[in-house]
């Protein structure tokens, strides 16, 4: 009987291990596309990084600490991979320092890095062929009434299906960043020169 136990506890081991490996591939196969796009290539290389991430780094001016800025991992979507807008949206309550400090100060930078998409290899996060991008602008809040916030509501649910379960009474919202500044590293020599304009209206996919 202890040698059948043992041979329960093994299998159960083996199946939990499968079953996680299946679900972070599966993850992947989300986040993942085929071929990072061409370091000379700024536009796709900066809607390709904003597409195909789950989660960033959204900065505000902080109103507890003397206007200090303020950093909060988030969750956000452009929309479905390889078919987003190339503007974040996020879904945040105003229980949230983030909103808090956007209610009194709009302006907030957004930063996302390819490290978290695997295609970086062994190299360090802050090298310069780890493409990383800030986003410059306003954190707005969308009229929940209109067709954006459902265009926002259905781009962060296809990312993130966990949130249609957050709490009522929490008052989550959509939210975009308002673009006016793009700082875009994806290989050495700076940052690349891109517009928002360009980086907006890119119709590859």
């Amino acid at each position: 009987m202890k040698s059948i136990r043992v041979l329960h506890v093994h299998v159960a081991i083996v199946l939990f291990l499968v079953c996680s490996q299946n679900s972070m591939a599966h993850r992947r196969s989300m986040l993942s596309i085929s071929k990072k796009p061409d370091p000379n290539d700024a536009i796709v290389t900066a809607r390709w990084l904003v597409s195909q991430n789950f989660w960033a780094v959204l900065n505000t001016i902080s109103i507890d600490l003397g206007g200090a800025p303020w950093g909060n991992v988030v969750s956000f979507s452009d929309g479905i991979p390889d078919q987003g807008t190339g503007i974040p949206y996020f879904y945040l309550t105003n229980l949230d320092p983030t909103v808090k400090n956007a209610l009194k100060d709009q302006r907030a930078s957004f930063t996302v890095s390819e490290y978290p998409l695997g295609t970086c290899g062994k190299i360090d996060p802050e090298n310069p062929t780890c493409s990383k991008i800030t986003l410059t602008g306003k954190l707005i809040l969308v009229d929940e009434k209109s067709k954006e916030a459902e265009f926002g509501r259905n781009a962060l649910f296809s990312k993130h299906s966990e949130m249609k379960g957050w709490p009522m009474d929490h008052n989550f919202q959509v939210y975009k960043l308002e673009i006016e500044n793009i700082f875009l590293i994806d290989w050495f020599g700076g940052p690349k020169p891109l517009t928002v304009d360009e980086y907006l209206k890119w119709k590859g996919h």
